[in-house]
């Protein structure tokens, strides 16, 4: 089978230019709907010169459509991000441009909505707003900063990145390829990010995942620097799902907090498929429970 390759989408929701990365194939199992973390963009999920390590190629190449959203406020929507302050209005949004994006094609399944780091907070609310949702991946985020943070997250503004971020976020450098070291998948901030920073773990996290009514997979790096992830911490985590029917704890060997791009990308984009296989299969034999890992 030809893999089409992820092409740039533009699709206008309410008057505003929202952009995409899609690789979308004929009758797919499922659909995931990946949403990058702060700073960056889409191509986070095409890592740059490697499509070995790409979600959206390697999601193609298995019969999945994937489509990278460019958050609100990213990409074409830049212009308008301060119309996203309201959380409702950013999931809205993104729903909408899902739709827009498959225009009535077949979902499969349904869709597997996947967050990293910043991103896990758009992906976790349109997991609980959206009617097709099978399943909800997060990666890159948590309860609690590692102590190494605290200070370090703290001070980063949209115009100011603090001494120690990059190392926070970048280290080991030798996880990741040089391409993506070298600023190439940076983008602006936005201004609503902070509220979002400041209320994520302590208040939203543990709200909304309580909500949450399909399996989930928490995916940590053995790397990971910017959140506490003992396994004390994971099983907190774990245990806030009250309302979902599987909650899996998935460790990645060789991997640091930018998962998605880093050398073990493959390796983690094979469990991100594993698990939309298993929640599709879930969803059409009417079952409500898998077997956790």
């Amino acid at each position: 089978m030809s893999v089409p390759a992820p092409r740039p989408r533009v699709v206008v929701v309410d008057g505003v230019p929202m952009s995409a990365l899609v690789a979308q194939v004929p009758d797919p199992r499922a659909v995931i709907v990946a949403v990058h973390g702060g700073a960056t963009s889409s191509a986070y999920f095409d890592c740059p010169g490697h499509p070995e390590l790409s979600l959206l190629r390697t999601a193609a190449a298995h019969g999945i459509t994937a489509i990278a959203l460019d958050r609100p406020g990213y990409g074409t929507s830049a212009v308008y991000a301060g119309e996203f302050a309201d959380a409702g209005r950013r999931v809205g949004a993104a729903l909408d441009a899902v739709d827009k994006i498959l225009a009535g094609g077949d979902r499969g399944a349904g869709l597997l909505v996947l967050g990293h780091s910043a991103g896990c907070e758009l992906a976790l609310r349109m997991a609980i707003t959206a009617p097709d949702v099978i399943g909800a991946e997060l990666a890159g985020t948590g309860l609690r900063y590692s102590a190494a943070a605290k200070s370090i997250v703290g001070e980063a503004t949209i115009t100011s990145r603090p001494a120690g971020l990059r190392d926070l976020l970048w280290q080991p450098t030798e996880l990741y390829p040089d391409e993506v070291l070298t600023g190439a998948l940076s983008a602006p901030g936005v201004a609503y990010e902070a509220e979002v920073t400041a209320n994520w773990a302590p208040r939203d996290f543990p709200h909304i995942a309580a909500q949450v009514r399909v399996p989930v997979q928490f995916s940590v790096a053995e790397h990971e620097r910017v959140w506490e992830s003992t396994p004390q911490e994971l099983a907190s985590i774990a245990a806030m799902f009250t309302g979902s029917p599987s909650v899996r704890v998935n460790e990645v060997a060789d991997g640091g907090h930018n998962l998605s791009v880093g050398l073990s990308a493959g390796a983690y984009h094979r469990t991100v498929l594993s698990f939309v296989e298993e929640c599709a299969a879930a969803g059409a034999h009417g079952t409500t429970e898998m077997e956790a890992s």
